[in-house]
């Protein structure tokens, strides 16, 4: 029993410090600028959106909690305090991401490819959102970094990754996912 409580423990020690590396390499490619950074949104307790929806009244969707909304501020922290270059962040159209983007980073815009389409209301927009943030990625030419600060489906379609609330998934211009942080909520 001895044995295996000092296995564990090398164990635990050496995995932190292989994190440790692992996310100053991070920290030291996004300081370098030129990603595509994808953060889903933070946390939003729920599934989905209510049927009665509306993408103008806030009231209507599923929206951050105190959670969440700490979790947007621990995302903007790891940006100031890594020093992370940023060009510009762009935000879906949806609530719970202009919060997290706003808490997180102050400015952004908003642009309707990044906005959600896992509903069957929106389902019909998918093929179009991916086209038009193709498109404007393939444009976008920046030494900094750029945020888009969107939905699970729109970074799982993006990437082929599924991420949780508020991670942070980095990828090249070519779609190719790079590395991840998760952020706590």
């Amino acid at each position: 029993m001895k044995l295996l409580k000092i296995i564990i423990i090398i164990f635990l020690a050496l995995t932190n410090e292989i994190n440790a590396d692992t996310e100053k390499e991070i920290i030291n490619n996004l300081q370098k600028g030129g990603n595509l950074i994808f953060i889903r949104h933070a946390y939003a307790p729920g599934n989905g959106d209510p049927e009665n929806f509306d993408i103008n009244n806030c009231e209507t969707q599923r929206n951050l909690n105190q959670s969440g909304r700490l979790q947007s501020k621990k995302i903007g922290n790891f940006f100031k305090e890594n020093e992370i270059p940023i060009k510009l962040v762009i935000s879906s159209e949806w609530c719970r991401c202009k919060e997290t983007a706003l808490i997180a980073f102050k400015n952004y815009e908003t642009e309707n490819f990044l906005n959600s389409f896992y509903s069957a209301k929106f389902a019909k927009n998918r093929k179009m959102q991916m086209k038009k943030l193709k498109d404007y990625v393939k444009s976008w030419n920046g030494d900094k970094n750029l945020v888009l600060v969107t939905h699970y489906v729109v970074i799982s379609e993006a990437l082929n990754y599924a991420p949780s609330s508020g991670e942070i998934v980095i990828a090249d211009k070519n779609f190719k996912k790079l590395n991840s942080i998760e952020i706590n909520y």
